[in-house]
């Protein structure tokens, strides 16, 4: 549908098409940013539930190795697990803060030396070079004999939040797109009658014929545009000088 087409409908029509198309972008955008939301919050808490778990299995995994004081086999231990899709850095601290063992290269930030290395709680965090990361903690044995804390790669999330967004941003542009072409196609439709009123009406201001085809389809409508066709055409007809309706003959009922 060509775009004079679309602004040759009725201006009430086309201020109806326009509020559709409104309508049409909010719904997209508010649906895109809750369904953002809610990927992003589902992915989050999955990626620090998968995390604590990896965490908690090292920290079950180093009590005997932590008891005979193998630093090697701890070391070689977490570069197991950093092979983990998401998992970007794993280190273990003794009871007295001391880190035994880490996958950091070539050495230790300083934003992990300052922190609480013993802590178990979950925070996020920014490190130079490296990017941002969500560290979560378990501790071993209790915390008596230390803590490992593991830390997960927060731009992999966001790209798994774009890529499952992708999809559905995707599918709403489809639904968008057949939807506002729809709207114009019923919005034309429904203006079409309104069209072929006006144009009646123009005739009969004229005084030209509305004896065409078209006149006499919109007359045998039974809905508004019919109706208003017909009381236009009453109206059009002679009167008899005192505003009574259409002129008829004279009258012989007092001859």
């Amino acid at each position: 549908m060509s775009m004079p087409k679309l602004f040759s409908m009725p201006r009430l029509f086309r201020k109806t098409l326009f509020g559709v198309f409104f309508l049409f972008g909010v719904i997209g955008v508010s649906t895109s940013l809750l369904s953002i939301y809610a990927v992003d919050t589902h992915l989050s808490k999955e990626y620090e539930a998968n995390s604590k778990g990896i965490a908690k299995t090292i920290a079950d995994a180093s009590v005997n190795i932590l008891l005979n004081s193998n630093l090697t086999a701890l070391q070689s231990l977490i570069d197991q697990f950093i092979e983990i899709q998401g998992v970007s850095y794993i280190y273990i601290t003794s009871e007295t803060g001391e880190i035994l063992a880490h996958t950091f290269v070539p050495g230790i930030p300083e934003e992990i030396k300052a922190g609480d290395v013993n802590s178990t709680t979950t925070v996020e965090r920014s490190l130079p070079g490296m990017g941002d990361f969500i560290e979560v903690g378990s501790p071993i044995l209790a915390g008596v004999a230390g803590t490992v804390r593991i830390g997960m790669d927060t731009g992999l999330i966001a790209l798994k939040i774009q890529r499952a967004i992708g999809q559905q941003i995707y599918l709403i542009c489809i639904i968008f797109v057949v939807g506002v072409f729809a709207a114009i196609w019923f919005v034309n439709y429904a203006a079409k009658p309104v069209d072929g009123l006006l144009n009646f009406a123009v005739g009969l201001a004229r005084e030209q014929s509305s004896d065409g085809a078209k006149s006499q389809e919109l007359l045998a409508r039974n809905d508004e545009a019919g109706d208003l066709a017909r009381l236009f055409l009453h109206f059009s007809r002679p009167t008899d000088g005192h505003g009574k309706g259409p002129q008829s003959g004279p009258d012989r009922s007092k001859e």
